[in-house]
Order: C-alpha cells, then sequence, then structure tokens
C-alpha cells in the first residue's frame, strides 16, 4: 500500500473536568502538608535554640579541693646578730696617750690594760694635794700638844685645894682646855678632807690605764699614741676602744604580731648567714619583750645561740627560720580563688546543688602563687578557681568537666538550617 492511502493519527482526548479538579485538589493538600510540616519543623528547633542558649548562659566554673596546711608552720624572717655583752670603753680622765697594746681582733682577758694615758695635770693636782694633806697633818699634831697643855693646866688648877686658886682662873683654864679640844677637831676634819680629795685624785690616776672590762675580742681602736684625750661620755670625749663577748651570741628577731602567738620560750630556730651558705647555727628564743612596737606592729624576740669558733661576729645579717606549730584549721588555696569586694576578702563555694556560696574568709601567710587561709573555709568544702567577677550567692554553675543532661553542651545542629548553623558559627562565645 502507498503512504497515500495511512489512516490519520489518533487525537488525545482532553482531560475531563473531574480529573483536573482532584489534581488540584491533592496538590493543594501536599502544599498544605508541606508548609505544616515545615512550620512544626521550625518551631521545634526554635524551641531547641532557646533551651540550648539558655543552657549557655549559665556559667561553667573549675572547682578544687582546698589543701590542708603543712604540719610544721615555716617562718623565716631577717635577725641581727649582737655580742653577749659589748662596751664602749671611754677615758675617765684627761691628757694624752702614751701607748695601747691592744689593736683590732685582739683577744684580751678581763683585767688587761689596753692602753695608758699621760696626764701631767692630775699628777700636779695630786702633788698639791698630798702637800696640803701633810700640812694639814702637821696642824693637827700642832693642836693635839696644845689640847694636851691646856688639858693638864685645867686639871691642875681643878685639883688645887680650895683657897688657892679662885674660881675664875679655874674655869679660864677650863675655857681654854675647850678651846684648844675644838681646834683639834677642826684641824682633825680638815685632814680627813684633804685625805678624800688625795684618795680621789689617786682613784682618777688609777683611770690613766684602759682596762679590760671582760674577756672578748677588741673590734675597734679609735685612738693613736700622742692623741689628746678628753673624759667622759657625753660628746667630748672619744671612744677609744670596744670590746666585745663573742662566746655566746645574741640574736633579735622582729616578728609580725599576727605571728607572735606561735614564740615560745626556748622555741628552736636555724640561723643561715650569707657568709656561709652551707652552715646552719642554732638558736633558742630566750626571752621576748612581751610588747608590740606601734610603729612596726612586730613583737622584739631575743634569741641565744653558742658560739665556740668565733663564727659569728657582732653586727651580722642572720636569716632566722623559726617552725611554729601548725594551726589544724589553716588551709591553702591559690591566690586566683580570691574575691575581693565591698565587704572584704571571699571565696566562692559551690553547694550541693550547685548553687555558688560566697564566704568571708581571714588570710594568713601569703605563699606566693597560694595563700593560707586560717578562717572561714574547711578541706570538705568545694571552692569555685578563678571565678568570674559577676558571680553571686545563689548563682547557678555548671562544673567543668561534667556534662549537664541531655549532653546541653552540644548544639542542636541537627534540625537548623544552614543559615542558623552559619550564624550559630559566627557568634562569638
Amino acid at each position: 500500500m502507498s503512504s497515500d492511502h495511512q489512516p490519520p493519527p489518533r487525537e488525545t482526548p482532553p482531560p475531563s473536568p473531574r480529573n483536573l479538579r482532584r489534581t488540584g485538589i491533592i496538590a493543594v493538600v501536599l502544599a498544605i502538608a508541606i508548609a505544616a510540616f515545615g512550620i512544626l519543623q521550625r518551631r521545634s528547633h526554635e524551641t531547641e535554640v532557646a533551651q540550648w542558649t539558655q543552657e549557655q548562659a549559665v556559667p561553667t566554673v573549675a572547682v578544687i579541693k582546698p589543701q590542708a596546711g603543712a604540719a610544721v608552720q615555716r617562718l623565716v624572717l631577717p635577725g641581727t646578730v649582737q655580742a653577749w655583752n659589748e662596751a664602749p670603753i671611754y677615758a675617765r680622765v684627761p691628757g694624752y696617750l702614751k701607748d695601747w697594746y691592744f689593736d683590732y681582733g685582739a683577744h684580751v682577758k678581763k683585767g688587761d690594760v689596753l692602753a695608758e694615758i699621760e696626764t701631767p695635770d692630775l699628777d700636779a693636782q695630786l702633788a698639791a694635794a698630798q702637800a696640803k694633806l701633810n700640812s694639814a697633818r702637821a696642824v693637827v699634831n700642832i693642836r693635839e700638844a696644845e689640847k694636851q697643855f691646856a688639858e693638864s693646866t685645867y686639871q691642875r688648877w681643878r685639883d688645887s685645894p680650895k683657897g688657892v686658886v679662885s674660881v675664875q682662873e679655874q674655869e679660864s683654864k677650863e675655857a681654854d682646855y675647850n678651846s684648844a679640844a675644838a681646834r683639834l677637831n677642826s684641824a682633825t676634819a680638815e685632814v680627813a678632807a684633804d685625805q678624800g680629795e688625795v684618795d680621789r685624785l689617786l682613784a682618777l690616776e688609777s683611770f690613766k690605764k684602759i682596762i679590760a672590762p671582760f674577756d672578748g675580742v677588741v673590734t675597734a681602736r679609735e685612738t693613736d699614741i700622742g692623741a689628746l684625750i678628753n673624759a667622759g661620755s657625753s660628746g667630748n670625749g672619744p671612744v677609744l676602744f670596744r670590746v666585745a663577748d663573742i662566746h655566746k651570741m645574741r640574736v633579735y628577731v622582729q616578728v609580725p604580731q599576727q605571728l607572735s602567738a606561735g614564740i615560745q620560750h626556748w622555741l628552736a630556730a636555724e640561723l643561715h648567714l650569707p657568709q656561709y651558705p652551707d652552715k646552719t647555727f642554732n638558736a633558742a628564743v630566750a626571752t621576748t619583750s612581751n610588747a608590740i612596737n606601734t610603729s612596726a606592729r612586730t613583737l622584739l624576740v631575743e634569741l641565744h645561740a653558742e658560739n665556740p669558733d668565733g663564727l659569728l661576729q657582732p653586727g651580722a645579717y642572720a636569716q632566722v627560720d623559726f617552725e611554729l606549730p601548725s594551726n589544724p584549721n589553716v588551709v591553702r588555696v591559690p591566690t586566683s580563688a580570691l574575691i575581693f569586694r565591698e565587704h572584704g576578702m571571699e571565696v566562692a563555694t559551690l553547694g550541693a546543688d550547685d548553687k555558688i556560696e560566697l564566704k568571708p574568709v581571714t588570710l594568713g601567710r601569703n605563699l606566693g602563687t597560694e595563700v593560707e587561709i586560717i578562717k572561714g573555709l574547711t578541706v570538705s568544702d568545694r571552692l569555685v578557681n578563678s571565678p568570674p567577677d559577676s558571680l553571686a550567692n545563689g548563682d547557678i554553675v555548671r562544673v567543668a568537666g561534667q556534662p549537664a543532661a541531655g549532653n546541653a553542651n552540644a548544639a542542636p545542629t541537627g534540625n537548623m538550617s544552614n543559615e542558623d548553623v552559619a550564624a550559630r558559627e559566627a557568634k562569638p562565645h
């Protein structure tokens, strides 16, 4: 058959109005369902985001435990070493230094002559006083002879028979005797006065020799041969020598008032001197001033230390190491845990319900990165380290390293749109 006789193509009949209406209804219902599902999903996501944001607003803190204080409290303070006895030696008489016999560092015994002074003025005064004393003694001899003569004359007139001498003559001889006796007493008193002056000058003569007052070491010599010497220590006379007794030493330490309660009689201590870094010297508390210095608020403590080798020197600086009995209630915490506010020093502790409780504390010693707390905290407390400035009583916090219920720290990204995820990642933490 030729192509001219092919049948015409069959035409598709148009859809019926009923089918069109059904299709439209299905499309509308499907669109409404999709929109409702999207709205519900969005609301669920917004709820999750709000919950996550609220949980992230709860601050996360690090919690530590306070450490118990040391069994022995070590206290290191500066001290000054002084001689057991130390005396500046002055001249008691003026003159010129004749000679000196001991120099710096010399060991002397009590009574050793350190130096001699020439005293020409004193020698002349002594010679004059002795001459006056001899003259007064001669006068006493004369008065004594006069008294004896007056006494014998009076006795003769007194014992004469009645009628031989008159009563007037007898009374005259008695008056002569009494006068002679008075002149003798006056001369005797003059001798005593002159003798006192001679004794005084002889005592001063003994000070021409400068004597060591005790066994010790000459630590200073401030004079030389021929030097003019002024007497006394009122400012006119210079110090000639210094002598120190160093068989035993005194060490003086200023202990802060806060720590003074632990200083007890015969408390042991160790001394460390910079010139002897490998040596330790033992000492013990001998006494205290029993008074707090109002300027420095410290207690003066005196320690005694034996010095058989003479290594401890007067005036030396020493580091005094005490071991005080520790307070069992003292705890140690990092300085980063302290909060200073209007009510004073505080720390933040965590209760059983993870709520903050601010506690006032009393500080003890500063140990550098740690401080001692002597009141207000115990070793069983949970202490917040490096607390935020905004932390207040009753705040709820999350402890670092402990996940919240439902893993709230994980961001709810599962149902978030790309825009929400991007916004969260860009949000500063």
